[in-house]
């Protein structure tokens, strides 16, 4: 007994000493030299890289962001990961759809291109212009184009409803961006339709149901305007493409709440011409 305990002793001792053992040789990784230790990051550069490409089989996507945007660090790392998100969705779902035709190559690649480029800044406001390239088989492609407002001190998007007075009656917007849409539709093609409010197939858009961008101004650090964007086929027909329609100041001055209402002033500056 008293030899088969000992061997039972010696046994548990050198089964811990091979446990030590392998513990002593998985160190934790060592601290970088301080030679080498990164460069300062700013916490937009950690949280979001200025763009974002992936090409697969079944779909080549693009996210290309501004510099104007580094400032804005909350807008830069929200953008970036909603962005991300969508096109690693689209990049799925045209892995899902070549799927379902039978891995058709004939079929050829998805495209999605989101591009962001700057609009207007005043003290309190940024803008930014999201244009969307889709491409999803079909006839021909479709571009989508939005605004994205962001109040630099709230940290937040502002809509029309915080943008304008709580109660305040659209309609003269309404009626003035219409006006400016049909002006459009007719300097680009003489014999073109006019559209109206309510109308059955091609409609006016209401403003507050419009994106739309801050127009630069003619006083520094104020923006002079709202540029709507119109897209294909919300005034017309695909072939007639999209509209930039910019009203002055002076069509909402009285319409705007108290707190944005000192971010304007003077009149548009560089009107887009399309």
């Amino acid at each position: 007994m008293t030899a088969l305990r000992a061997l039972l002793l010696t046994a548990a001792v050198a089964t811990a000493l091979a446990g030590c053992n392998r513990r002593e040789a998985e160190p934790d990784p060592a601290p970088l030299p301080a030679a080498e230790a990164p460069a300062e990051i700013t916490p937009a550069d950690a949280a979001a890289p200025m763009g974002f490409a992936l090409t697969t089989e079944y779909a080549e996507v693009e996210l290309v962001l501004p510099e104007a945007i580094k400032p804005q660090t909350d807008l830069h790392a929200r953008l970036y990961a909603e962005e991300v998100r969508r096109l690693r969705q689209f990049t799925e779902g045209a892995q899902a759809d070549r799927s379902e035709a039978g891995n058709d190559s004939a079929i050829g690649r998805y495209e999605k291109r989101i591009t962001l480029t700057p609009a207007a800044e005043t003290g309190k406001l940024f803008s930014l212009k999201r244009e969307a390239f889709d491409f999803s088989g079909g006839a021909h492609p479709n571009t989508q184009t939005t605004g994205i407002l962001w109040d630099k001190a709230l940290k937040q998007m502002v809509t029309p409803v915080t943008l304008f007075r709580r109660g305040a009656d659209l309609a003269g917007l309404d009626q003035a961006l219409c006006a400016a849409i049909n002006a459009a539709k007719k300097a680009r093609s003489p014999n073109t339709a006019p559209v109206a409010l309510g109308a059955r197939d091609w409609a006016c858009p209401r403003a507050a149901a419009t994106p739309f961008v801050l127009t630069p101004g003619t006083v520094d650090g104020k923006a002079g305007g709202l540029t709507f964007l119109i897209g294909p086929y919300q005034v017309g027909p695909y072939a007639e493409g999209g509209y930039e329609i910019t009203l002055p100041l002076t069509q909402f001055r009285t319409l705007l709440a108290g707190a944005y209402a000192d971010e304007f002033a003077g009149q548009p500056v560089a009107a887009p011409a399309n």
